[in-house]
């Protein structure tokens, strides 16, 4: 009865379920499958229409009586191309028209879509062969149709690659889907969010993770008790001071020792997240692994953030407005389950490491002056200075927010010259080498402290599982090299300091983090052996498990 492709069937499923009700079908044999299961969905009622020119017309009259999306269902390449005028007047009239295109194999599937310049989305799903097919496959269709009617109505597009067999229609029923859903903001006139409140309280295990954030908030102390009772907060540095109470930072230590049957029964119902990249590999993997009942992200551009394929609601509207509306909404319920988290963080032994990359950030953090800017630049840099704890008055930058390290250097300069504070830059050695041209500028001043953890090169890659190169591989992939910061920075009148074991390492610390600016910009280079700072990350996580 319905077409044997999963990604139509989930295509089938979502049009459904996000109110499509009628939809105009032209003709074609590559359409066949779509027409077959179309048909056998009774709330769908289907026009044939064997112009797609005139179909386009057709379904755009229909979309403007019923104030609601239509489908127009057409063959791809030429079939699409007849379109363009329909789309174009419902681009100019902001009407939703879901365009669905019926195309050959991925292999000779066309390249981008003739509808692209006027539509507000475009995708091509993926044919579904795997788990992370399915998830990018549901992914795709529900950003296509909530885009329809996001910000303003108008067209999008949805292409659907069909390999041989196409013809296979034995599926007797449809699967359940995961359905997407956007609130614009909290707002009685716009969408009733009561439901919302009513599953938010059925849950018990309620998570909130904060990603990076550039700003500093302080919650209203009338909701402030509330929201750090009832959810199980976890925060990284990078998301600097955004969560109220003390939420869990040491989330790769906790995660690391946790046997399967208890990350069972600590995985969250209702997981909430704010703000951009989340570093921790091990909470993602978590998260992926034992997902959510449900995954709500708020932000104020309502994008789609769904990196552990549990999105289900997304909610237009700055985070802690958010947060702080529905602190009086929630019934308060013991907390154990955020009790049990900070247990496990609580038998945590303080992070201490012999001299190593780990022992010389974790001495920076705990010897940082009150009220300065800290610029974390490489990956291996932030998750280091996640094992030790943030003084509370300074705040975090950093260049992860498209999981990468670019421009580390130059970003922090720049944000340094208009700050009056002191700005300490860490950077690994490639991060620096690769980005000192920005020292050529005259612009900065003299409240620049930075940090080079000079390992001679990728040192995090001695820690990749199953990663084990000859040295010919190694010395490609890592970037081997046996240079030195110290003729770039006495030439860019830097006072240059370096380290190469714990002695010296503490007669350098204190001058290198006094609390006033000094005359000269100071650079400390920290020379470290990557073999070894791999072997004591390691030998550290091994003992959390005993």
């Amino acid at each position: 009865m319905f077409s044997d492709k999963k990604s139509l069937q989930q295509l089938s499923v979502l049009l459904r379920a996000h109110g499509i009700r009628k939809m105009v079908i032209c003709t074609g044999g590559q359409l066949a499958p779509l027409v077959q299961t179309f048909l056998h969905i009774p709330e769908f009622t289907c026009y044939p229409m064997a112009d797609e020119r005139m179909a386009g017309f057709f379904a755009l009259g229909l979309a403007l009586h019923e104030v609601a999306p239509v489908a127009v269902v057409c063959m791809a390449g030429s079939g699409l191309a007849n379109l363009l005028p329909a789309v174009t007047e419902a681009r100019g009239q902001q009407v939703p028209l879901v365009v669905i295109s019926a195309d050959k194999a991925p292999i000779f599937a066309q390249e981008g879509s003739v509808l692209e310049k006027m539509v507000k989305k475009a995708v091509c799903l993926p044919e579904v062969l795997s788990e992370e097919d399915a998830w990018l496959c549901n992914r795709l269709i529900n950003e296509a149709l909530m885009e329809s009617v996001h910000h303003g109505r108008g067209p999008v597009h949805i292409n659907v690659p069909l390999s041989d067999p196409i013809f296979g229609c034995n599926a007797t029923e449809l699967p359940e889907e995961r359905v997407m859903v956007r609130y614009h903001g909290l707002n009685m006139y716009e969408a009733d969010y009561q439901p919302l409140v009513e599953k938010m309280n059925k849950y018990k295990k309620r998570m909130i993770v904060a990603g990076q954030m550039n700003t500093i908030y302080l919650f209203d102390k009338k909701h402030e008790r509330t929201l750090s009772k009832q959810f199980a907060w976890f925060t990284e540095n990078l998301s600097n001071h955004t969560t109220p109470g003390t939420p869990l930072r040491r989330m790769e230590e906790v995660l690391y020792p946790m046997d399967l049957k208890t990350q069972q029964s600590m995985a969250p119902e209702l997981l909430i997240t704010f703000g951009g990249a989340i570093v921790s590999r091990r909470l993602k993997y978590f998260l992926k692994k034992h997902k959510p009942l449900e995954h709500w992200h708020v932000a104020k551009d309502g994008a789609v953030y769904d990196p552990f394929g549990a999105l289900t609601t997304i909610i237009e509207m700055d985070p802690f407005e958010f947060l702080e509306k529905i602190a009086p909404l929630m019934e308060d319920v013991p907390p154990v389950y955020p009790r049990q988290w900070e247990q496990m963080e609580e038998k945590l032994p303080s992070a201490r490491f012999p001299y190593s990359e780990m022992q010389v950030v974790g001495g920076l953090m705990a010897n940082l002056p009150t009220g300065c800017s800290l610029h974390l630049g490489n990956g291996s840099v932030v998750r280091y200075a996640q094992l030790f704890p943030l003084p509370q008055e300074v705040e975090i930058q950093s260049n992860m927010g498209a999981e990468g390290s670019e421009g580390a250097l130059a970003t922090a300069l720049g944000y340094a010259t208009a700050s009056e504070k002191i700005n300490f830059i860490v950077l690994g050695d490639m991060s620096f080498f690769s980005g000192m041209n920005a020292l050529l500028s005259n612009s900065y001043g003299s409240n620049i402290r930075i940090m080079v953890i000079n390992n001679g090169g990728h040192g995090q890659l001695q820690n990749l599982p199953g990663f084990t190169p000859d040295e010919r591989t190694q010395r490609f992939v890592s970037g081997s090299h046996q240079a030195s910061a110290q003729a770039w920075a006495s030439d860019r009148g830097f006072t240059y300091l370096c380290t190469h074991n714990e002695t010296e390492l503490a007669e350098v610390m204190p001058v290198f983090t006094k609390a006033d600016i000094t005359r000269q910009p100071i650079l400390l280079e920290v020379f470290t052996d990557k073999e070894n700072d791999a072997e004591v990350l390691k030998q550290y996580y091994k003992s959390l498990k005993k």
